[in-house]
């Protein structure tokens, strides 16, 4: 059987007076893809930035244990050292910090140490996964950067950081054709040698297209109103949401 990753109970999130989550629950194993999708203001980049601990979102009530811990006793910093990973929609930029010196700070963050030569080794066989330039890593983290080679970026981080459950937060979005397909070639990359969870939110599916999905959730104004497997994306892609809008 598969190691329990994260388990969400009853879980309802607010922002100041507004109640966005309700009593959603969800259970990720390792090496399972999960995805959840849903019409825009769902509550679905709600649900990964709660998790994540983002301080804007308010914990009502619920219960959430990733690996065994309770998730919602750690500080933002102390989740990203357990495993947990979110990539954002719209990854800032932070001048005056290279992307090779961030990434090895992350890395050594989390109890990971290794020589520069064996750093600037690894870092480079991710970089060609990702058909990304050498250049790329001496540049400001994400300043001058175009929207893909930010996701780009955000691929390569997770490809490092080897998490043991990447919340992926519109990762194909705004993204051109080449730029899915390279994004999709180091998802499947980190699963395929980490074995880690992934949660995929989303409302548009191309970014799914070479994965296998084992679990799909719908959400709807906060609640999850339907799950199934891989086959409810294709209902979903050919159908839309309206059918789910009034339950």
């Amino acid at each position: 059987m598969s190691k329990e990753i994260l388990k969400v109970t009853n879980l309802s999130v607010g922002v100041g007076e507004k109640q966005i989550l309700h009593n959603v629950n969800l259970t990720i194993n390792e090496g399972e893809t999960h995805v959840l999708m849903g019409p825009n203001g769902a509550g679905k980049s709600t649900l990964g930035t709660a998790l994540m601990g983002n301080p804007k979102y308010e914990i009502l009530s619920g219960e959430v244990s990733f690996k065994g811990e309770d998730l919602l006793e750690m500080e933002t910093d102390k989740r990203s050292q357990a495993g947990l990973y979110l990539s954002f929609q719209n990854p800032i930029e932070v001048p005056g910090i290279s992307f090779a010196n961030f990434i090895r700070s992350a890395m050594e963050q989390r109890g990971e140490k290794m020589s520069l030569w064996k750093f600037k080794k690894a870092l480079k066989e991710k970089m060609d996964v990702l058909n990304m330039k050498e250049e790329y890593a001496e540049r400001d983290l994400n300043v001058g950067f175009s929207g893909g080679e930010k996701k780009k970026a955000e691929i390569l981080q997770l490809l490092m950081l080897h998490p043991s459950l990447a919340i992926l937060d519109e990762t194909d979005s705004g993204l051109d054709v080449d730029a899915v397909k390279t994004v999709s070639t180091g998802v499947e990359e980190y699963h395929r040698t980490q074995q880690g969870a992934l949660l995929i939110i989303t409302h548009n599916t191309k970014i799914l297209d070479s994965l296998h999905v084992d679990h799909t959730h719908v959400l709807v104004d906060g609640r999850i109103v339907a799950e199934g497997d891989g086959s409810l994306v294709a209902e979903i892609n050919a159908n839309g949401f309206e059918k789910y809008m009034t339950k």
